[in-house]
């Protein structure tokens, strides 16, 4: 019988199957961070049932931590009580915390793959819907909600009905100056953020073969903004050259027998997906959002489009009432449009490739006049390996605040906030209102082409950058 990749993950962790239809799932690593376990805790400790196992568990503090580079736990008030939670209850129950006095503290799904908790074949879960990242690497990342945080911390499992199965198929090449970021808002555009909802998704194809590690967690990373329960990249030897040697990685010939392994993890020839689609890379331009959803997107040489151009009738009032939010217009170009916040990091764009892309468009450079630019490494390893490299240097030289690791100015929970009415062109993975502060307008777009609007302060193409 011929199976997905998804498949044959999926049944290797299938514990039964309950009466309600739901699959019982074992869950090989659970990470915690500090917004949505402290409910799950207060409720294992009022029905006295300890944790399963807590060597299968990790805490890392990131969401609500300030990413001041003198901070401590304390730094940012709302978040102290959050913080001292996790800290007491991780060392309650006998799980490792990454605080902020940790070499291997960070934002979840980027000590995830870093560190080796995830690995291919492998179901990972944590509380917030980004988990998905993980897929990168050939693992299933699900992004749970706090009762279910509750129950893996209590049986090691998770009942979830199975997804069904999509594949997109990426063809053709990406050009210069274009990015995974680029392709996978491209693919959002084009399909929907309702297009995989209720599936899990494989992306395949020869570019996302083309496509290093860390590239392919960030188009794993972006699923859920499809509308998928998971996204999913077959591994093979660029995931395996990725997670040699990192700190939860089997070594010697424990790493021998593992990748024996994972080189089965592919889908069947012949294996049948419930839904497909195709993507042609060499029509994916420099990316930038214009609204207030991940499909409101268009090539940064394109413009606003006009509602009444939507066939939908729901469509097209969501498109006028983005419009409106963001301060445009119909027919407005993109290029051009002044900005006033410029953020680079995140779970989508923290990593160190990312960094390194970001400092090779500033080099040299200053920051335009009245903009405001951050650089927040997405762990304290990718800080570590930045600065190494000298690239706190050439962000701090031209003008950027180079913080701390954390989520920072993904979402506005930490003190990093954007302005009410002020622009923001962000490497992050959502542009919902409000989501960087209130009545703060967004721009999604890749790490190169953030940097190159802090330094004009406005939206250009990089591929003139380029030029």
């Amino acid at each position: 019988m011929t199976r997905t990749l998804f498949e044959k993950i999926w049944t290797s962790r299938l514990v039964k199957r309950l009466d309600d239809g739901r699959d019982l799932l074992f869950v090989d690593r659970h990470v915690l961070q500090e917004t949505t376990c402290a409910t799950a805790f207060e409720g294992l400790a009022r029905r006295g049932i300890p944790v399963r196992h807590p060597e299968l568990h990790v805490a890392t503090q990131d969401h609500i931590l300030s990413t001041d580079p003198a901070r401590t736990e304390t730094t940012f008030p709302p978040g102290r009580e959050l913080l001292g939670l996790m800290r007491r209850n991780a060392a309650a129950h006998g799980i490792p915390l990454f605080g902020v006095e940790d070499r291997r503290q960070g934002i979840v799904h980027v000590i995830s793959p870093e560190l080796g908790l995830a690995l291919p074949g492998c179901i990972l879960a944590c509380g917030d819907s980004h988990t998905s990242t993980v897929g990168g690497l050939g693992a299933l990342g699900i992004g749970v909600g706090t009762s279910e945080v509750e129950h893996i911390l209590a049986t090691q499992t998770l009942a979830l009905r199975r997804p069904k199965t999509m594949r997109i198929w990426f063809d053709g090449a990406l050009a210069p100056g274009v990015s995974a970021k680029d392709l996978i808002l491209h693919t959002i555009g084009k399909l929907g953020i309702d297009a995989g909802t209720g599936h899990a998704i494989e992306y395949a194809g020869p570019v996302i073969r083309a496509l290093a590690a860390e590239a392919r967690l960030t188009v794993c990373n972006l699923s859920i903004e499809l509308g998928a329960r998971l996204g999913v990249i077959a591994p093979d030897d660029v995931t395996f050259a990725y997670l040699d040697g990192r700190d939860y990685a089997p070594r010697g010939a424990q790493w021998d027998a593992a990748v024996r392994h994972w080189r089965t993890l592919a889908t069947d020839d012949g294996a049948a997906f419930d839904k497909s689609a195709t993507i042609d890379a060499r029509d994916v331009a420099p990316q930038i959002t214009w609204g207030t959803t991940q499909q409101d997107v268009v090539g940064v040489d394109g413009a606003v489009p006009d509602p009444g151009a939507y066939a939908d009738t729901g469509r097209r009032g969501l498109a006028a009432a983005a419009i409106g939010y963001m301060g445009l217009a119909p027919g407005q170009k993109m290029e051009g449009l002044p900005i006033d916040v410029a953020f680079i990091g995140s779970c989508t764009n923290g990593r160190l490739s990312d960094l390194k892309a970001a400092a090779e468009l500033v080099r040299g450079r200053r920051v335009a006049d009245g903009v405001r630019a951050l650089v927040v490494p997405g762990s304290t390893e990718v800080k570590r390996q930045a600065e190494a490299l000298g690239l706190d240097r050439v962000f701090a030289d031209a003008g950027f605040q180079w913080r701390a690791a954390g989520c920072s100015m993904c979402l506005s929970i930490n003190g990093d906030v954007v302005a009410p009415g002020q622009r923001c062109i962000a490497t992050s993975n959502r542009n919902f209102e409000g989501r960087q502060g209130p009545r703060a307008r967004t721009h999604l777009a890749s790490p190169a082409m953030v940097a190159a609007a802090a330094i004009a302060g406005r939206i250009v193409d990089i591929r003139k950058e380029m030029a």
